[in-house]
């Protein structure tokens, strides 16, 4: 039974690639539900709404009911995504999607945080699209770019790859993380070098997040590169919880859907678990949804405080 406190690697950077690519219509679905918010905060215990699931003693919450966008409109912020190609050490090609901040312009200094957005399994492939319909609409969004201005880079893994080599079907995760990146995953790191190399990211402002396999690679990303990441966000994956205290230092917030079919609600748990038994700060934060399936991260990405807590974030270490 978990015990939980509530409330819960160098070139330039080429110019930016010409806008107007063609992506198919694409409309988010949101369904208002109640959630479940819990930080695993030791033995101090903090109580505002409380109920119980599981064992987990949470606070609990309703989302607000957000509209669905137009699909013109969802066009307009995925199409703002410029496809770029990264060339590993290896000669080996790789293409990506990248959004340029609101208001950058080639003369400025100014340095701009930086968002690494991982997506799922259902979005692999070699087309440097459909890695763009869950997550990278929300990060496009006028209002969110007024607010958090932000370079948002989104590789794609290949048909049949996993940002990490792990098994899925394993009932738990301890012992599962390699030490060794895989391809993509390297590319993808690879990507983040090259453009704060360029001199317009500031390298204090690195984020990771993404869904199901990209909340695996999320959470990988947190421990193997602390050095590079200023927060992790993994939404509905799984990590290693032996890798506890590789995380020290790492600011930390992960969601999940108590119905989630695809990847059990136990992965998400167990890495809370383990990070607050590890003396892990700064604390963690966890959110799961007690009425959530799989896709959580809709109402995720929808999240003022999510942004706001996401941006907020400054790598402290060297």
């Amino acid at each position: 039974m978990l015990s939980v406190c509530v409330d819960v690697r160098s070139q330039s950077p080429p110019p930016p690639a010409a806008r107007g690519d063609f992506v198919s219509h694409f409309c988010i679905r949101y369904r208002p539900g109640r959630l479940m918010m819990a930080a695993l905060l030791g033995s101090s215990v903090w109580l505002g709404g409380i109920g119980s699931s599981g064992g987990l003693a949470v606070a609990q919450e309703t989302a607000d009911e957000k509209p669905t966008e137009p699909a013109a409109a969802a066009d307009q912020w995925r199409l703002s995504y410029t496809r770029q190609t990264f060339v590993a050490a290896d000669g080996s090609e790789h293409a990506y999607r990248l959004r340029f901040p609101d208001g950058f312009t080639e003369g400025d200094s100014r340095r701009y945080p930086l968002v690494l957005l991982l997506h799922g399994a259902g979005e692999r492939g070699s087309d440097n699209e459909a890695q763009l319909v869950h997550g990278a609409i929300e990060f496009a969004k006028p209002q969110r770019q007024a607010e958090y201005p932000c370079f948002v880079l989104v590789p794609q893994v290949a048909t049949g790859q996993r940002w990490v080599d792990v098994d899925w079907s394993q009932p738990g995760g301890v012992g599962t993380f390699p030490e060794k990146d895989t391809a993509d995953f390297a590319a993808a790191i690879g990507m983040v070098r090259h453009w704060i190399a360029g001199g317009r990211v500031d390298p204090l402002r690195v984020y990771v997040t993404g869904l199901s396999m990209g909340g695996y690679g999320s959470w990988y990303a947190g421990a193997a590169y602390r050095d590079l990441f200023a927060a992790a966000a993994p939404v509905c994956g799984g990590g290693d919880p032996s890798w506890a205290e590789r995380y020290a230092g790492m600011p930390i917030w992960a969601f999940h859907g108590a119905q989630d079919k695809a990847v059990p609600v136990v992965r998400s748990r167990e890495m809370i678990s383990a990070l607050t038994a590890a003396g892990q700060q700064p604390k963690p934060l966890y959110t799961e949804y007690p009425e959530g399936g799989h896709n959580v991260w809709t109402e995720t990405y929808l999240r003022d405080d999510f942004f706001s807590w996401l941006f907020s974030q400054r790598r402290t270490n060297p």
